[in-house]
């Protein structure tokens, strides 16, 4: 029999990619999750992790049980959930978001399903998806709203294992400028025409992307401030200190003096959705992407 300690600790040496990081999140010793690790090891016949001097990665039967471990979590979690309903005959539901989606979507769904379930308690998270989308495959989270650009859901390799993902709705980003800008008027911008523009961004992960295109576009942005709000941003376009890229759900509330420009096609987009772990038997979970569906199809969603 496979010792879920164990599983617990390879989870965690595989999210902070060395025994000793793995060790301070879990309140051991370096010495103790070596030798849990290599008791998984004996145990199953395989090597799990790779080790070296810089740190350890997982071997493909370490890939392989560590999804089993997330799976694991997760039940556990449910049945403790289930456990929770026999005693207090309450639900409760754990949903993480993004700020901007969050504020658009949440407030109408959660009252949806309130109305449907109303002997459900709801928590919420706020958080980026390369931080809500692990929780939810651990099973701390039972829902995350969520968005990618291009390419696989955020979250490191595997990010997207064991979860199924629900479009909701594409989140175009804008040029946000100064209306005395000399692109202001413009129907449409491509990224080319703004190579010699300084840049303040709202989102790490949007200067990120701004980089691919503007490299793809043929120049190399100059980014003079990043922060973790998209109104502050805006703020900052207002003072004069640069132009600024914004999702288009995250335009309000107005700020004076600016004019938002779609980006020519194909531009930016971000693809919102929610992220559920793969599981049947979840009503209320089923119940709240119904209603983020709904409220996502009344602002041009799916």
């Amino acid at each position: 029999m496979i010792d879920v300690q164990r599983l617990r600790v390879l989870r965690a040496v595989a999210e902070h990619g060395s025994f000793n990081r793995a060790a301070t999140a879990l309140r051991l010793t370096p010495s103790a999750v070596s030798q849990q690790i290599a008791a998984l090891e004996r145990g199953i016949g395989a090597q799990v992790v790779d080790r070296s001097t810089r740190g350890v990665t997982l071997t493909r039967a370490g890939r392989i049980m560590v999804g089993a471990a997330e799976t694991v979590a997760a039940e556990l979690e449910h049945a403790r959930q289930q456990v929770d309903r026999l005693g207090t005959g309450l639900t409760r539901l754990t949903v993480a978001t993004f700020t901007s989606g969050g504020r658009l979507l949440l407030p109408a769904a959660l009252a949806r399903l309130a109305a449907e379930h109303p002997r459900t308690v709801i928590h919420i998270r706020e958080g980026e998806p390369e931080d809500t989308l692990p929780l939810v495959r651990q099973g701390a989270v039972d829902l995350a709203l969520a968005y990618r650009f291009d390419g696989p859901l955020p979250g490191g390799p595997g990010a997207g294992s064991g979860l199924e993902w629900t479009p909701l709705m594409e989140d175009p980003l804008y040029v946000v400028l100064p209306r005395e800008h000399r692109f202001a008027g413009r129907d449409a911008l491509d990224l080319s025409e703004l190579a010699g523009e300084p840049w303040v961004l709202g989102c790490m992960r949007t200067e990120a992307y701004l980089r691919r295109y503007a490299g793809i576009a043929g120049f190399d942005p100059e980014v003079r401030g990043t922060t973790t709000d998209y109104f502050f941003a805006r703020s900052l376009v207002a003072a004069g200190l640069g132009i600024s890229l914004i999702p288009s759900i995250a335009l309000g509330p107005e700020v004076p003096g600016l004019r938002a420009v779609p980006v020519a096609a194909p531009g930016p987009v971000r693809h919102i959705g929610a992220a559920v772990l793969g599981r049947g038997g979840r009503p209320h979970v089923a119940a709240l992407v119904r209603a983020l569906r709904e409220e996502a199809a009344r602002h041009g969603g799916r």
